[in-house]
């Protein structure tokens, strides 16, 4: 089932955000034309290594562009910009993720295509936003996640401030802008009327400051660093070590904290005054978790996820090899191979949305200006996407 299918959208991208939104797209049926610049060698990813797939291809590159086309122009020239509007003129949407100050400059915005598609729907992900002082700035995940706060609150306490492992701000300002721009396109479908529609870096990883931020804007309540990478205020949720490993325990209701218990044959625990309540052991987090580090070293991990799977929320911490080679992973499809002409078995991630209990299907990004013969040529003027027919 592919629910986009029909869709176009013309996307001048690079990097992480809106290729990872448009990506998705992509899976879902959406005709994602990738929009690159020969002489610079296209999109930045396509060199990023280590692992290369040829002169202008990579792993890191197809991680975030699985099923799109690609199609090299310039839009600052006259021959260029005509391509470019033969394009937009039977598109659903045109994407870009350049610095803000630029989609004006450039005439990518709704104030300068609405005359070639009226309905046509253009979404800006850029770093800090188009309509205040930094919007000329340059900026990635990893600057977000320091100055929102985000890397104040990951890693252990008397460590140096963590980012995330992987580029969740990327991949978060990329969905975030994929639901503006489905939103505008109902509505553009419906009256004719496209519109602009922008999110930034910046503001998507404050919005995952959530309830941290409600605390301090409320209540002047400043989180900080927990160890064991501990909830903030629910007990015991966090990381414990076990005979071979670590394993997660996330006891958030106290069902599952007297379930937990009984498993690690301490059903005294819950009637210890101390621990009796979420707030007594709040203030008791460090006696309750010298008590629990010693009865879970008496097991492996393997044996507590016998003893408390499904019984209370509990899962292995794992290292990447780990992860990806888990038997649950691939007997869920979660990992699949799909064909790449430097690599026939290239194994990529699964997307993780289901229509009917199936997985969309996915195919290869196009190599650098692939589509160029096949989409290039002058379109004869058509009723604008969700126009009247």
């Amino acid at each position: 089932m592919k629910p986009l299918q029909g869709m176009r959208v013309v996307s001048i991208e690079q990097f992480g955000a809106a290729p990872y939104g448009t990506m998705l797209l992509a899976e879902l049926g959406a005709e994602v034309i990738k929009i690159e610049n020969a002489e610079t060698g296209g999109d930045p990813a396509r060199h990023v290594g280590p692992h290369m797939l040829g002169p202008a291809d990579s792993q890191y590159f197809q991680a975030w562009n699985l099923g799109k086309r690609s199609v090299t122009l310039d839009i600052k020239s006259p021959e260029g910009r005509r391509q470019f509007e033969a394009l937009v003129r039977r598109a659903d949407a045109v994407v870009n993720n350049l610095r803000g100050n630029l989609p004006g400059r450039l005439g990518l915005d709704y104030l300068a295509l609405k005359r070639v598609n009226p309905a046509l729907v253009c979404l800006h992900i850029s770093a800090y936003g188009r309509d205040n002082e930094r919007a000329a700035w340059p900026g990635y995940d990893y600057l977000m996640q320091a100055e929102t706060g985000l890397m104040s609150l990951t890693g252990e306490p008397d460590g140096p401030p963590a980012r995330v492992g992987a580029s969740l701000v990327d991949t978060m300002t990329g969905m975030t802008g994929m639901i503006g721009l489905l939103s505008a396109v109902l509505q553009a479908r419906q009256s004719g009327i496209g519109c602009d529609v922008d999110t930034c870096l910046f503001d998507v990883a404050m919005h995952q400051l959530s309830y941290p931020a409600m605390w301090y804007l409320n209540e002047g309540d400043a989180s900080r660093r927990l160890s064991r990478s501990s909830h903030l205020s629910l007990v015991p949720v966090q990381t414990f070590p076990t005979a071979d490993g670590w394993i997660f325990v996330m006891c958030m209701t106290e069902k599952f904290w007297r379930v937990f218990c009984d498993g690690i044959g301490r059903p005294d625990l819950p009637e210890d005054p101390r621990f009796a309540s979420f707030g007594a052991r709040r203030d008791n987090r460090a006696a309750l978790t010298a008590i629990l580090d010693a009865e879970l070293r008496k097991a492996p991990t393997g044996r507590w996820l016998q003893i408390l799977g499904g019984q209370l929320p509990v899962a292995p911490v794992h290292d990447l090899p780990e992860a990806l080679d888990s038997s649950f992973v691939r007997a869920n499809g979660l990992v699949r191979s799909v064909p790449h002409p430097a690599k026939p078995e290239m194994q990529v991630l699964a997307n993780p949305l289901k229509f009917n209990g199936v997985r969309p299907g996915q195919s290869a990004c196009a190599s650098l200006g692939a589509d160029n013969a096949a989409l290039l040529q002058q379109e004869e003027p058509a009723t604008p996407a969700g126009g009247a027919a």
